[in-house]
């Protein structure tokens, strides 16, 4: 594999870069969701971003990193919905026209907030995959740059300055868990973390139904896998990143998977303990806990991101319904939603 090009340099660029920009949000104990998982647990809530989710570090540092030209002539990605929130929240004030291309099944909150934000949605294909195909086709055509959400080293650098504030946050740290689904966090992430605290353990989580790190982990090379229908819509990628695949196989010490029942649970856990809306990737770190894939954190002092709250308030009612009335909690039928 190929030397990572993202650098602790570059993430501090962009944490400097982005000082005005993004909100640089609390890092809070929660002493209740601490004696759920035996774990001393911090949150670092990027929930509360103004787009709701942490991908607009990553969207924000790119637009600023643009040449003139590009910015002038308009830039154009792909995403499930919340790199496409970011790349529409940040291009306006800005002054930068966004295009994205959203998969059919993107969940109507993203969209909308994507239209508010006058961002021009183009709705294409059942994946992430057909959509980042049908992007690049756009962009070709329309002359304009496009913005990868997670396999870029200005996105990844961005995502990497939520790792610079946690650690200035939160000086006595074990380990920290982040939701894995590009890598782009995770990359950025364990970037600043193995730079600054090199002892701090780090740990990837991604969705069962959407194993696509762990699965290139184990075969050494990054593959397409199966991506079914979860929670974590905005972990359903088929094909992990290649610098987030290089960087965790390098930086991270472990990747696990967890069920949608996890996943479910940590979404409903959230809400009822700490009041916290959270979608099923920004529930995801926690859901590794709750479901006991990383015993060896038990009496430590771990940080989870609580990365985005983008989710339909429909389906919310549906997971909060499921877990009250079931003594074990299970994820509602994602078909029926």
């Amino acid at each position: 594999m190929k030397s990572h090009p993202v650098t602790l340099e570059s993430i501090v660029d962009a944490n400097r870069r982005l000082q005005r920009a993004v909100v640089r949000t609390p890092c809070v104990e929660s002493e209740a969701l601490s004696n759920l998982t035996g774990s001393r647990i911090f949150l670092k809530r990027e929930d509360l971003q103004a787009t709701g989710s942490f991908k607009e570090r990553g969207a924000c540092n790119a637009l600023l990193l643009l040449p003139t030209g590009a910015a002038t002539h308009g830039v154009i990605a792909a995403s499930a919905g919340n790199h496409a929130q970011g790349l529409a929240f940040h291009g306006r004030r800005l002054g930068i026209q966004v295009h994205v291309v959203m998969p059919n099944g993107a969940p109507a909150v993203k969209i909308d907030s994507c239209r508010r934000f006058g961002a021009k949605v183009i709705l294409h294909g059942d994946s992430f995959e057909e959509a980042e195909r049908h992007a690049h086709t756009t962009a070709e055509a329309l002359g304009l740059a496009f913005i990868h959400p997670f396999d870029s080293p200005t996105v990844i650098a961005g995502q990497g300055t939520v790792g610079l504030e946690f650690l200035s946050q939160l000086p006595d740290l074990d380990a920290v868990v982040v939701p894995a689904g590009g890598g782009g966090l995770l990359a950025g992430v364990a970037t600043a973390v193995r730079s600054l605290r090199p002892e701090v353990q780090i740990f990837g989580v991604e969705p069962s139904q959407a194993p696509s790190l762990s699965t290139a982990l184990r075969l050494g090379r990054s593959a397409a896998v199966e991506a079914r229908p979860t929670l974590a819509d905005g972990l359903a990628v088929r094909q992990v990143g290649q610098l987030g695949l290089e960087a965790a196989a390098r930086l991270v010490d472990a990747v696990v998977t967890v069920s949608e029942r996890a996943l479910a649970a940590s979404v409903s856990s959230l809400s009822h303990l700490d009041g916290i809306t959270a979608e099923g990737a920004g529930a995801a770190a926690l859901a590794a806990l709750m479901e006991g894939e990383l015993p060896g954190l038990r009496g430590k002092t771990v940080l989870i991101p609580v990365t985005g709250r983008n989710i339909d308030s429909e389906t919310h009612r549906a997971v909060l319904k499921e877990n009250t009335k079931t003594e074990k909690p299970e994820a509602p039928e994602l078909s029926k939603l």
